[in-house]
Parts: C-alpha cells; structure tokens; sequence
C-alpha cells in the first residue's frame, strides 16, 4: 500500500471518529499517526465554533505537545477522573476487539486514559484488522531499566523473542524514562491469559495487550469506512 493511500486511509478514520465528539466532553487524545487526524480535527471544530467546552487529556508528550499547539484546552485525570471519550490508534485489533497498542511506546499512559474512559474508540485502517494477536506485531512490554535482562529472560521463559527497543545507538526510553522489551510471541491463542501473567511480573510496568477495553473501532479501506461495534 503506497504511502499517500495508507495516509489517507488514516485520515478517513480519524475525522469519522472525532464526529462521536460533543460539546463538553473530556476527550482523551490519542498517540500515533492516525489519532492525530482525530485530535486535528476536534481542534478544527472547536475553532470554527462546531465544538464548545471541549477539554482534551492527551495520552503522551508528543501528543499533548501537539495538542498546545492546535490550541485545544488541556485537562488532567486529577481534575476529570472520567473521560467521555478517548480515539486513539492500535497495532492489532482481533475480532474481539482486543488489542495490541504500543508501537510509539506510549500504552503505559494510553492504559491509564483508556481505564478512565467510558467510550473506547479506536481509528485504523484496515491493514491492522488480524485473525489473532501477535500475528504481524511484538507486544510491547514496558519495563524498569533496574535488571531489564531479567524480564527479558522471564518473557523467553513465556516462549516470547524478546528485543530491547533501541532509538538510534542508545536504548529507547518512554515518557515514564522505562525501556521496552518488544516480546515476539508469534500468534497468542488466550491474549487474556497472557496478560495476566506479563501482569504478574515485578519489572514489568505495562505491556502493550488491552484487553476487552474497545467499544467501538472505525476501519478505514478502499471500500470506505466500516464502524465496527462491540
């Protein structure tokens, strides 16, 4: 798929999923390359008037930075522990609508928005619709730097292929200053399962798994826009 489609594609999704956004809502701001276009356009709304009294909780710095700039006013989970909605992008998405995020190695603060959200919209295109977890992506598994190669060994132990995510020469470090351990587990048959056990793992901070969150998933593909509801 060419680039400029894939682009489009996202842009398809995003401004469709940023229709469900109303006046007065606490919107969670997605991470990524297609939640972007949603956060755009919920700027471009509340700017012409569409949108009033919207209050934006950004799920990373890259986003909230973005955020600033477009002029969206911010809010914290200290001063809204509710959010209304939250459109944010994903790696995977299974039938289920069980997913794998964390290919931008923000799902630690993705997590925790998505917890506090009533409405769970994730925007892809359809390349990221799959069959089973793990079938074309590694989770992410955040970890402390603190004896890494442990948890990399406990992952192997799990029968994963773990590789420590690196930006450039040095290791990739997330907004929580955390590594990633990106855990090839081929395809998972019990997802839940799996994240239990990641969860029960001193080390491990968060991994990438979210796990019957998603309400709502809009799939953007040749054939135009599908919302998919759970």
């Amino acid at each position: 798929m060419p680039a400029m489609n894939s682009d489009a594609l996202k842009r398809q999704a995003g401004e469709f999923a940023a229709g469900f956004v109303e006046s007065g809502m606490i919107v969670g701001l997605g991470s990524g390359s297609t939640a972007i276009f949603a956060t755009r356009r919920i700027a471009h709304s509340l700017h012409s008037g569409e949108l009033t009294g919207v209050l934006g909780l950004p799920t990373s710095l890259a986003t909230e930075a973005a955020a600033i700039e477009l002029g969206i006013p911010l809010t914290t989970l200290a001063r809204h522990p509710r959010v209304d909605i939250t459109i944010d992008g994903a790696d995977e998405v299974d039938p289920k609508f069980n997913l794998i995020k964390g290919g931008g190695g923000a799902h630690l603060r993705e997590k925790i928005v998505a917890q506090a959200t009533e409405r769970l919209v994730i925007v892809a295109d359809d390349s990221k619709l799959v069959d089973q977890l793990g079938a074309t992506w590694a989770i992410p598994v955040e970890v402390i730097p603190f004896g890494w190669e442990s948890q990399a060994a406990y992952l192997e132990s799990l029968g994963a292929a773990p590789t420590l995510r690196m930006n450039g020469d040095a290791p990739f470090h997330t907004d929580g200053g955390n590594l990633i351990l990106d855990a090839d587990f081929g395809p998972i048959v019990d997802p839940a399962a799996l994240a239990r056990q990641l969860e029960s793992r001193a080390g491990i901070v968060e991994h990438g798994l979210f796990i019957g969150m998603t309400r709502d998933v809009v799939v953007a593909g040749a054939d135009g826009i599908q919302h998919l509801r759970r």
